[in-house]
């Protein structure tokens, strides 16, 4: 069984798809989708596995210290944590606001934490999975706080990496050009393939057979595997 945050849209919603299909049963986390997360839950039920559903905002920090409870005492336990909801804000380094900057750690960095430390102290062994960003290593100007809260999070998955061990393994996915952001047009990922080595986008099926492939390799903790086509090289 696996709680999966942000799991009933975009890539978060892909990944609950894939593990359903290979039979794990799935908590689907959502903030205001209710709709979105029932249907997806609906949809993996049919699939033969067992599904429920879980809101928390996970701007609030009580809230996010509480969703593992509430996800484990619906559930009955679970053994896989895949931190995957996450906030993408435009904002400079001028003009990124005090709750801009809060909002980003709490949600993309803190909640992740958060969760681990509760997960960590209900199972006896898991698995880890956070969602970074593959231009983690490099800069963009246009969203700082959203990239401050994404560094955080990969010198977390390392920590946990050393501290949880041996009993959990942890590590992470970098997602490239895999999607467009919220409020941009079709043309998006056409407009920037060129950017990317391999001179194409990836689909969220790459994400999720990255998952899959992090969950399944019992020798891998730590790490972070880049899904971008080569885009984190340049940075």
């Amino acid at each position: 069984t696996a709680l999966i945050t942000g799991a009933a849209h975009r890539l978060g919603r892909a990944v609950a798809e894939r593990l359903a299909d290979e039979g794990v049963n799935v908590i689907v986390h959502y903030r205001r989708s209710r709709e979105e997360a029932e249907a997806a839950a609906s949809e993996f039920s049919k699939m033969g596995v067992r599904a429920w559903t879980v809101a928390a905002d996970l701007e609030l920090p009580v809230e996010a210290e509480r969703l593992v409870d509430r996800a484990w005492q619906c559930s009955g336990g679970f053994s896989i944590l895949i931190n995957s909801a996450s906030i993408f804000e435009k904002g400079s380094l001028e003009n990124t606001t005090y709750e801009s900057y809060f909002r980003h750690l709490n949600i993309n960095a803190w909640a992740p934490f958060a969760l681990a430390r509760a997960f960590a102290g209900k199972a006896g062994c898991g698995q880890i999975v956070n969602f970074l960003d593959a231009r983690v290593h490099g800069y963009n100007f246009t969203h700082a706080a959203y990239f401050l809260s994404k560094r955080t999070l990969e010198y977390l998955t390392r920590h946990l990496a050393l501290e949880l061990a041996p009993a959990f393994r942890v590590n992470a996915v970098a997602p490239g050009l895999i999607l467009a952001p919220a409020g941009e047009g079709p043309d998006y990922l056409d407009r920037l393939k060129d950017t990317v080595p391999l001179r194409t986008h990836g689909e969220p099926d790459d994400i999720a057979d990255a998952v899959l492939y992090l969950l399944r390799s019992g020798f891998v903790t730590g790490q972070t595997l880049f899904v971008d086509g080569g885009r984190h090289l340049r940075d």
